[in-house]
């Protein structure tokens, strides 16, 4: 395993006619070239993961999940366990990023975190290497990885993105909100897409900009989002919103970040798995796994389907559907997965959660699962993203090498509530500009 510690005894002057010696820090050993190959095909090495009596088709429900218990992560054992929700095991498989996202990691040899920022980094996976135990700030340096990696691509939209707000007691939908924008940009450290690595105009320093814009219904129609993230992780987020029915446009205080947005389940801090800064949170890392995750090929999973509650005639795209109580669970099978366990704490005393847990696919190193747990220590929400392979997707992604969910849902376990996702995604450059993620397109766009 990459990361082996060594000590470095450095001997000190001589002073009072002593002799000083005292043992350095551990540091890393250089980067290669084959740590670099195994944090993006880990599978080519080792094969794909195996565990006792879990086979593709192999179906895991409330009647024998006790059976499965060691590759399930502790939300979905006690979903199961429930009976809230049954899976199927599909087959491992290969989710490859973009070559040039690969190569330019290759280049990240000497990244550092210091004074919460990395230095000496300019594109691609920061810490392209296998986690170590021992190393203190290998959490970190996942969530790193993370905040950097190919989700969305260099721009990516979802168009349109449906949520719904549904009761778990009743089986019942609640309510219905239609975004007919969901986009994300990077403006800097941009990897595939030109101009690389920056957009040229960006004198704030912004790093990743997030806009939506909803459709239906109506009391809620126009309402916008905008959100910028700068390269500066110590630096605050900034957001707007405006609201349709006021028709203009106001900042979104800090505070908002962790509010249910839209009457929710989720709040913004929850978007792609975690959407805050890195500096929010102490991480400690929690170790390695092989575990079942919402991973799929997207053509088998819609070929399996009876029916779908949304097509989209212009693509021809079908979305996954929702089963088990209240239509909260993705009704697509599971890959057993090699993934690293990440728990992260507030540092704000005032937040309303005390801790997350985050399971990072051990390839594309985003989030299909995570936990989340309220003041008190107890769990209280279960989230999924679902992850198909690209290439299965849309024609426009072929070739992107991006992460492209398509499906989420947000289980609140103590209300027995949940709002689940229906989307697909596209990814392609020219999906936007610079001028889609700026205020004064809020402005322009209200109706």
């Amino acid at each position: 395993m990459f990361m082996n510690r060594r000590l470095v005894r450095v001997s000190a002057a001589v002073l009072m006619g002593a002799v000083v010696s005292f043992i350095s820090p551990k540091l890393p050993a250089a980067v290669t070239s084959a740590d670099v190959d195994y944090s993006f095909f880990p599978y080519k090495k080792d094969g794909f993961p195996k565990a006792e009596g879990v086979h593709p088709g192999t179906r895991i429900s409330a009647d024998n999940v006790d059976t499965f218990k060691a590759v399930l992560d502790p939300g979905t054992y006690q979903i199961i366990k429930r009976g809230w929700y049954s899976l199927n095991v599909a087959e491992s498989e290969d989710f490859v990023l973009h070559p040039d996202y690969v190569e330019q990691s290759r280049h990240n040899t000497d990244v550092r975190i210091e004074n919460g920022n990395l230095t000496h980094y300019t594109n691609g996976r920061p810490f392209p290497f296998e986690p170590d135990e021992k190393d203190p700030n290998a959490a970190q340096k996942l969530v790193w990885n993370f905040e950097y990696g190919r989700i969305w691509g260099d721009l990516g939209c979802l168009d349109p993105w449906y949520w719904h707000y549904n009761n778990i007691k009743s089986d019942k939908n609640e309510r219905i909100i239609k975004f007919d924008k969901a986009c994300f940009a990077r403006y800097a450290f941009r990897s595939v897409d030109p101009p690389k690595p920056e957009w040229a105009a960006n004198p704030e320093g912004v790093y990743r900009g997030i806009y939506i814009r909803i459709e239906e219904p109506f009391d809620l129609k126009d309402t916008q989002l905008l959100i910028h993230k700068y390269k500066d992780d110590t630096k605050q987020l900034d957001g707007w919103i405006y609201l349709g029915f006021q028709k203009r446009v106001r900042r979104f205080a800090t505070g908002q970040m962790t509010d249910a947005f839209l009457g929710s389940d989720l709040m913004i801090e929850d978007f792609e798995g975690y959407e805050g800064k890195v500096a929010d949170y102490t991480w400690s890392y929690q170790g390695e796994a092989t575990l079942l995750m919402p991973m799929w090929n997207h053509n088998k999973v819609i070929a399996a389907q009876k029916n779908d509650t949304y097509t989209n005639p212009a693509d021809h795209w079908r979305y996954v559907n929702f089963t088990g109580r209240g239509k909260c669970f993705p009704d697509a099978p599971w890959q057993l997965r090699k993934v690293y366990v990440v728990e992260g704490k507030p540092k704000d005393p005032n937040h309303p959660i005390s801790k997350r847990v985050l399971y990072f696919d051990a390839q594309i190193n985003e989030i299909p699962v995570s936990l989340i747990y309220d003041r008190k220590g107890n769990w209280w929400k279960w989230f999924h993203i679902g992850w198909p392979n690209v290439e299965d997707t849309l024609p426009i992604n072929k070739g992107k090498g991006a992460d492209t969910g398509d499906t989420a849902s947000l289980v609140d376990v103590q209300s027995e509530h949940c709002t689940a996702f229906y989307f697909h995604g596209r990814v392609d450059s020219g999906l936007g500009t610079p001028a889609l993620f700026d205020v004064q397109n809020m402005r322009s766009s209200g109706r």
